[in-house]
């Protein structure tokens, strides 16, 4: 396996960053973790300091206060990045990204500058979401990849691969979005490189523990930014 760290932003995600890391640690015995903790209220950070004390494989980068999403990704790639890693996950501390898919991922991301976990292709599922939801996130994709020209089914999905390669090419310093938009800019800047792209399904299954920072405001970013991008294609700083 090539050398990966999986990427885990954090705030207040006590009630599910223990089973979390336990399970991944686990089911893919080759990843090392950087929890990414924006000063949670809830101690999150303390507990995983205790789980890094006992094993190395797992590290947290603390910040003082929730710069948003896309802050905490690009604050993990770079360190990330200097530490040598090939592979850099993106996943979520509360559990709907299953540990079982990322293998299949990380197998994919031989072959692929970026690999993303799809929902939304034959194979792929979601759990515990009401036809509304899934109505909506559907329509939602379809509207980003149709106004940006990307042939993907699923580009709001958070859980990638990228290879470090593409991450050096891609100007992390200049990426807009911080919220939802967050992956929809990374996929769409990573395709303008002409990065080589792949979707693997996965099951999205929806969280049991905390809640869910999705907001109208990070939805709302998330639409002005795909317009504006569609519309206006030199907009998007280079």
């Amino acid at each position: 396996m090539m050398k990966t760290l999986v990427l885990m932003p954090t705030y207040n995600e006590a009630k599910s960053i223990r089973h979390t890391l336990t399970h991944l640690l686990e089911t893919v015995p080759g990843v090392d973790v950087l929890v990414i903790d924006d000063g949670s209220p809830d101690g999150t950070q303390n507990i995983v300091r205790e789980i890094s004390a006992e094993n190395p494989r797992v590290a947290l980068l603390e910040r003082t206060e929730k710069l948003g999403l896309g802050a905490a990704y690009i604050a993990g790639f770079k360190l990330g990045l200097e530490q040598g890693y090939e592979l850099l996950v993106e996943m979520d501390a509360d559990g709907s990204h299953r540990s079982e898919d990322l293998s299949a991922m990380l197998l994919a991301a031989q072959d692929a500058d970026l690999v993303i976990g799809s929902r939304w292709i034959p194979g792929g599922a979601v759990s515990n979401w009401s036809w509304y939801r899934q109505a909506l996130s559907q329509l939602g994709n379809k509207y980003a990849s149709r106004m940006l020209k990307l042939k993907l089914s699923d580009v709001t999905s958070g859980f990638r691969v990228f290879r470090s390669e593409l991450l050096r090419r891609l100007p992390l310093g200049q990426v807009q979005a911080q919220g939802y938009g967050f992956q929809i800019e990374m996929a769409y800047r990573s395709a303008q490189l002409d990065a080589k792209i792949a979707q693997v399904p996965i099951l999205f299954i929806e969280r049991e523990w905390g809640e869910s920072k999705m907001s109208l405001g990070i939805i709302f970013e998330a639409l002005w930014l795909v317009t504006k991008w569609g519309l206006f294609p030199k907009l998007v700083a280079r």
